[in-house]
Protein backbone atom coordinates (compact mmCIF):
# COMPACT_ATOMS: atom_id res chain seq x y z
CA UNK A 1 0.00 0.00 0.00
CA UNK A 2 1.44 3.35 -1.05
CA UNK A 3 1.75 5.70 1.88
CA UNK A 4 3.47 9.08 2.06
CA UNK A 5 3.98 11.17 5.18
CA UNK A 6 4.18 14.94 4.89
CA UNK A 7 7.64 16.18 5.93
CA UNK A 8 8.21 19.36 7.91
CA UNK A 9 7.90 22.38 5.59
CA UNK A 10 7.10 20.23 2.53
CA UNK A 11 4.49 21.49 0.11
CA UNK A 12 1.44 19.43 -0.67
CA UNK A 13 2.45 19.35 -4.36
CA UNK A 14 5.78 17.70 -3.52
CA UNK A 15 4.09 15.12 -1.31
CA UNK A 16 1.58 14.38 -4.07
CA UNK A 17 4.44 13.97 -6.56
CA UNK A 18 6.14 11.47 -4.23
CA UNK A 19 2.83 9.62 -3.78
CA UNK A 20 2.29 9.33 -7.54
CA UNK A 21 5.84 8.01 -8.00
CA UNK A 22 5.30 5.41 -5.28
CA UNK A 23 1.99 4.30 -6.84
CA UNK A 24 3.73 3.83 -10.20
CA UNK A 25 6.59 1.86 -8.62
CA UNK A 26 4.22 -0.49 -6.81
CA UNK A 27 2.12 -0.95 -9.99
CA UNK A 28 -1.13 -0.33 -8.11
CA UNK A 29 -2.93 1.04 -11.18
CA UNK A 30 -2.03 -2.05 -13.21
CA UNK A 31 -3.33 -4.36 -10.51
CA UNK A 32 -6.62 -2.47 -10.30
CA UNK A 33 -7.06 -2.66 -14.08
CA UNK A 34 -6.20 -6.37 -14.07
CA UNK A 35 -8.80 -7.12 -11.38
CA UNK A 36 -11.51 -4.85 -12.79
CA UNK A 37 -13.02 -7.65 -14.90
CA UNK A 38 -12.91 -11.43 -15.04
CA UNK A 39 -11.15 -13.32 -17.81
CA UNK A 40 -11.85 -16.97 -18.37
CA UNK A 41 -8.74 -19.14 -18.20
CA UNK A 42 -8.79 -19.68 -21.99
CA UNK A 43 -9.09 -15.95 -22.65
CA UNK A 44 -6.27 -15.24 -20.23
CA UNK A 45 -4.09 -17.76 -22.08
CA UNK A 46 -4.89 -16.17 -25.46
CA UNK A 47 -4.02 -12.71 -24.15
CA UNK A 48 -0.76 -14.02 -22.71
CA UNK A 49 0.14 -15.72 -26.00
CA UNK A 50 -0.68 -12.57 -27.99
CA UNK A 51 1.61 -10.51 -25.74
CA UNK A 52 4.38 -13.08 -26.19
CA UNK A 53 4.00 -12.92 -30.00
CA UNK A 54 4.16 -9.13 -29.85
CA UNK A 55 7.30 -9.27 -27.69
CA UNK A 56 8.97 -11.72 -30.08
CA UNK A 57 8.16 -9.61 -33.15
CA UNK A 58 9.61 -6.57 -31.40
CA UNK A 59 12.74 -8.54 -30.43
CA UNK A 60 13.28 -9.77 -34.00
CA UNK A 61 12.81 -6.26 -35.35
CA UNK A 62 15.29 -4.86 -32.82
CA UNK A 63 17.89 -7.57 -33.62
CA UNK A 64 17.57 -6.92 -37.36
CA UNK A 65 18.91 -3.41 -36.81
CA UNK A 66 18.07 -0.13 -38.49
CA UNK A 67 19.24 -1.22 -41.97
CA UNK A 68 16.50 -3.82 -42.45
CA UNK A 69 15.24 -2.10 -45.63
CA UNK A 70 11.93 -0.90 -44.30
CA UNK A 71 9.63 1.57 -46.08
CA UNK A 72 11.74 4.56 -44.99
CA UNK A 73 15.09 3.10 -46.04
CA UNK A 74 16.56 4.32 -49.32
Amino acid sequence: MAEVTLHEGETLENALRRFKKKVLQENIIGEVKRHSFYLKPGQKLRVKQALARKRNRKKVRREAGGDAGGPRAQ
